[in-house]
């Protein structure tokens, strides 16, 4: 019987079957583009904070055109990983941020949070 057991676990880990929640990338949109980027201003970039609000602290940023992994979501606010682009090396901030987001600026696929 655990033989069997242990087949059954094995197919079952392959398989790649349908997208679960937390399969979802996207794309920064709707931001000003990177040549009139001012921190101080807010232009250019996305900022990322350390939690789903306007209120907490921003500790990176993403950029117009970046593409980010989607793995959280409450209400309009998108947990978020830099996957590829400018965020790579960002302007400000530790390269590769991660956390929380504007959903408004996500252009997302798959099956999102």
């Amino acid at each position: 019987m655990k033989p069997v057991l242990l087949a059954l676990s094995l197919l079952a880990a392959s398989w790649g079957g349908q997208a679960v929640a937390g399969d979802c990338t996207g794309y920064v949109v709707g931001v000003k583009p990177i040549s009139q980027y001012n921190h101080a201003r807010g232009n250019g970039f996305l900022a990322v904070r350390t939690g789903p609000g306007s209120s907490y602290r921003q500790t990176g940023e993403v950029y117009r055109g970046d593409e980010v992994s989607v793995y959280d979501r409450r209400g309009n606010w998108y947990a978020i990983t830099c996957m590829s682009g400018r965020c790579t090396r960002p302007l400000w901030g530790q390269p590769m941020p991660s956390g929380w987001v504007s959903m408004k600026y996500i252009d997302a696929d798959g099956v999102c949070p």
